[in-house]
């Protein structure tokens, strides 16, 4: 009698015991490749580089955050006249390269002197805000004269002097006529600039109204002389 065949499964293999040091997984791939090391001059310059950036950082904080008390116009201040501590006050601001505003503590040069122009409140006092020389009483006129040496005294002209300006006469003139008394008029001396590389220097002068055509008449032509009055 034939035998019925069988179906057998097969076996599968025993998984290893952990107890008997057999892995029972795979194998960790270890990384037996050179690794590379990093450059000492790399590092160096980031730490430098680092270092140089925090310091331009903290100077850039500091310039933002400086502040200086610099002189501000406290009441509009018409051109010509005095100014007093009364029309100025104290202003903080950011320094700022392209402002030049006068700081407090040079007030002393800006007080007693005359307003350049128009000065309005708020606005910030400059150095070109104001001028030296008296200043321009009511119901005078403003000339400016150009006085060559031998024009005027060797003798400083100081702000507030009495003058006479005299009327010379042209070189053209006959010298045959008589001698005739030159015209002159009064005039008050309200400031006296700097002299140029040939010793011409313009002098600031205040006469009256009628005058001071006649006067800016006479200096155009250079036919002038001035001549400080005696002090009483």
């Amino acid at each position: 009698m034939a035998r019925t065949p069988t179906l057998s499964r097969p076996r599968r293999a025993p998984a290893t015991d952990p107890a008997k040091g057999s892995p029972a997984g795979p194998l960790p791939v270890a990384d037996t490749g050179p690794r590379r090391s990093r450059r000492p001059a790399l590092v160096a310059v980031g730490v430098a580089l680092a270092a140089v950036g925090g310091l331009v950082s903290a100077f850039l904080v500091n310039q933002a955050g400086e502040r200086t008390q610099v002189i501000a116009v406290a009441r509009d201040i018409p051109s010509g006249r005095v100014i007093t501590a009364e029309d100025l006050r104290s202003a903080t601001m950011v320094a700022d390269p392209a402002l030049h505003p006068v700081p407090v503590s040079r007030s002393q040069d800006i007080v007693g002197k005359t307003a350049a122009g128009d000065l309005p409140a708020g606005s910030l006092v400059t150095d070109a805000s104001v001028r030296a020389g008296q200043p321009l009483r009511a119901g005078k006129d403003l000339v400016g004269v150009l006085a060559k040496p031998g024009q005027l005294p060797a003798q400083a002209l100081q702000a507030g002097e009495e003058v006479l300006v005299v009327s010379t006469p042209a070189p053209q003139e006959d010298k045959a006529a008589p001698a005739v008394r030159p015209s002159t008029i009064s005039a008050v001396v309200v400031q006296v600039g700097e002299p140029d590389p040939n010793g011409a220097r313009v002098v600031d002068l205040a006469v009256t109204p009628v005058d001071s055509p006649v006067v800016a008449a006479w200096a155009a032509t250079g036919r002038i002389a001035l001549v400080v009055k005696a002090r009483p």
